[in-house]
């Protein structure tokens, strides 16, 4: 199947295409990683976004049915330089090409991905419509001309839960998840787009999870808190732009106001920044991989982190918190402790598990606030 490619910089590219076909439209992005694909992929935080891998062959190992980080594919495709023809893992239940049919997504291969990765990093992410139908540049230009960009759209009710539940699974242990230990204390999760492996680590560390939609009203969390249902909250990773977000960022001001403990994780993180006060500001390509190193400014320990941003959080956000996190490769804010509540966040994935365990300290001290 042939696809056609156009940029917003007027770049226009052939290529060939693997799983559904049709018209897409969304933002490039580049990923660094040379492994995870498939958590990668299913990560509901690219939501919007056309994913491009620097890895240049793609579909080595397959895909299986533990490694999900959601029920479904979000991000708007994939596109990279191979297609592995074949797969090899003894973890592996179906072709790269085969899950992407299952999902109802675009894959495009047989692109030059160096070239899109360096034009990223020197214009920034760039605005793309895919197709395997149309393959005039002109009407391609014209249908993202009048497409909407990614900042205008609230993808964070897309990818939320639509109704509460109850999460009971702890980590893969290499055969099986582990099954849920006895409670120490309960945690209310608000998904914004959470990734499994998140909710994972929480019933790892021996917590009650409870998983509430995006539009949960403050009002409701704090009762519960104040009856001992909970302990604490946990704001989730998410796709799209933060402060668009109003009504979520206005009810997690009332949440900080009611000194309840939390933790921010990436989206988490910046409505936290954006309830402060201190808005959230979008990044020339963002940072996306399983390679950055971030170093913990209070111990000066290095850690190698895993990253999917395009926004970051002020650095006057140092008036109301003290800067925890630094990211090496930009010197950006990456995490933080605010001065006098019982909040912290990071911008990084603690659960990515890409140090592979350096990060995960983070959960334990969220317990510790509770």
């Amino acid at each position: 199947m042939k696809a056609w490619v156009y940029l917003e910089n007027d770049i226009f590219l052939s290529a060939k295409a693997f799983g559904k076909s049709g018209t897409f439209f969304g933002e490039l992005v580049f990923n660094t990683s040379m492994t995870g694909y498939q958590e990668i992929i299913s990560d509901p935080s690219y939501a919007g976004q056309f994913i491009v891998f620097s890895m240049p062959e793609i579909g080595i190992v397959g895909t299986n049915d533990e490694d999900n980080e959601s029920k479904e594919i979000f991000a708007s495709g994939v596109l990279m330089r191979e297609l592995s023809p074949t797969f090899s893992n003894y973890r592996a239940k179906q072709s790269l090409e085969e899950y992407f049919k299952k999902h109802s997504k675009i894959g495009i291969y047989e692109l030059d991905t160096r070239f899109l990765v360096k034009m990223i990093r020197d214009f920034g992410n760039l605005r793309a419509v895919i197709s395997t139908e149309i393959s005039n540049k002109e009407e391609l230009k014209t249908l993202l001309e009048n497409s909407g960009k990614i900042e205008d759209f609230n993808f964070v009710k897309e990818v939320s839960t639509k109704k509460p539940y109850v999460h009971k699974q702890g980590v893969w242990n290499g055969k099986s998840f582990n099954k849920a230990k006895k409670s120490v204390k309960k945690v209310a999760v608000i998904d914004y787009g959470v990734k499994m492996n998140i909710l994972n680590e929480l019933v790892e560390l021996g917590l009650e999870v409870k998983v509430f939609p995006y539009d949960t009203k403050a009002k409701e969390l704090i009762e519960l808190y104040k009856n001992g249902e909970i302990h604490g909250v946990f704001l989730s990773n998410g796709p799209g732009e933060p402060k668009i977000l109003k009504n979520e960022i206005a009810e997690l001001k009332k949440l900080i106001e009611a000194k309840i403990p939390m933790l921010g994780i990436c989206l988490g993180h910046q409505l936290l920044s954006n309830a402060f006060g201190y808005e959230t500001y979008k990044m020339k390509f963002g940072q996306h991989g399983a390679n950055h190193p971030v170093i913990n400014l209070e111990n000066k320990s290095v850690e190698i982190t895993a990253q999917n941003h395009n926004y970051n959080v002020p650095e006057n956000l140092c008036e109301v918190a003290i800067i925890t996190h630094r990211n090496l490769f930009g010197d950006n804010v990456e995490g933080v402790r605010y001065k006098h509540y019982p909040i912290i966040s990071v911008q990084h994935h603690p659960e990515s598990s890409s140090g592979p365990h350096e990060s995960k300290y983070i959960f334990k001290e969220f317990l510790n606030l509770m």
